[in-house]
């Protein structure tokens, strides 16, 4: 493994470890719990009292609120695996595991009328699932940005010596 790709296994296992990936996958992990609960206990009784309108919102948003969840949960699996050494750093980087560039935040009619549970988890989960697009972003689009930078530029330095230039 080259010296690029020895620090960013580093990287990756010591994000893993710390008490960052800790928190956020207690975080993510318990609001998944959490929003699971609610939808299929109060929030199912809640949404029977709704306008016609607010069900169809209630439906639309609880849609993308549980899709925006799995991705978390899946990406926190992931990183959760590659700490525990149950999969590798190459599987890991595939593009299946990139957490998605974001749900479509087209509002619904109704959207006003929503319970405050469900909105409250709404924006918890958009904060979650941010702040996971961030740290998927950092640990490996731009890793794998700056590796190929760092490629070049070290071919560079080695042809640079081997013709003796500084």
């Amino acid at each position: 493994m080259s010296e690029t790709g020895t620090d960013f296994s580093t990287r990756l296992h010591d994000f893993a470890k710390s008490e960052l990936f800790n928190k956020t996958f207690r975080e993510g992990m318990d609001l998944v719990e959490e929003t699971a609960a609610y939808l299929d206990g109060p929030g199912r009784e809640e949404s029977r009292a709704l306008t016609r309108t607010a069900a169809l919102a209630y439906a639309g948003e609880s849609m993308r609120l549980t899709t925006s969840l799995m991705q978390v949960a899946s990406w926190l699996l992931v990183q959760r695996a590659l700490r525990d050494n149950d999969m590798s750093i190459e599987d890991a980087r595939a593009e299946k595991y990139r957490i998605g560039k974001g749900l479509v935040r087209k509002s619904f009619a109704g959207i006003e009328e929503l319970p405050e549970t469900l909105s409250s988890l709404i924006a918890r989960a958009t904060r979650v699932f941010e702040r996971i697009k961030r740290l998927d972003q950092q640990l490996y689009v731009e890793a794998e940005d700056n590796s190929g930078a760092n490629a070049v530029s070290e071919q560079m330095d080695r042809l640079n010596a081997a013709f003796g230039r500084p």
